[in-house]
């Protein structure tokens, strides 16, 4: 179980509206009560989550679920980074001199 920004969904809201929050590639994205998406900084996440969860809204409901991303999903090289290729170190002896 990996626990990193991308595997957690917020919820919050009343009894009658639900927005959720989530990281994806690009960033974090917020998705009102009626379906619009909004592309958000961490610092516009915690001002919104934060009044809700110190009790400044007492009606709000915050509501915070741990998700598994299917393989096809996950990012696996995010900066396109090649690995080092192994070097005999006969190889790196004859480089030096």
């Amino acid at each position: 179980m990996k626990l990193t920004n991308d595997r957690y969904v917020i919820l919050m809201g009343t009894k009658n509206f639900t927005e959720r929050y989530y990281r994806d590639k690009k960033g974090w994205l917020k998705i009102s009560a009626r379906g619009r998406e909004f592309r958000l900084t961490a610092e516009q996440v915690l001002n919104h989550l934060l009044p809700a969860v110190t009790g400044v809204k007492p009606n709000l409901i915050v509501e915070v679920t741990h998700r598994d991303l299917p393989k096809s999903v996950r990012p696996r090289n995010r900066h396109n980074v090649k690995p080092a290729k192994a070097r005999s170190s006969a190889l790196r002896k004859n480089r030096i001199k």
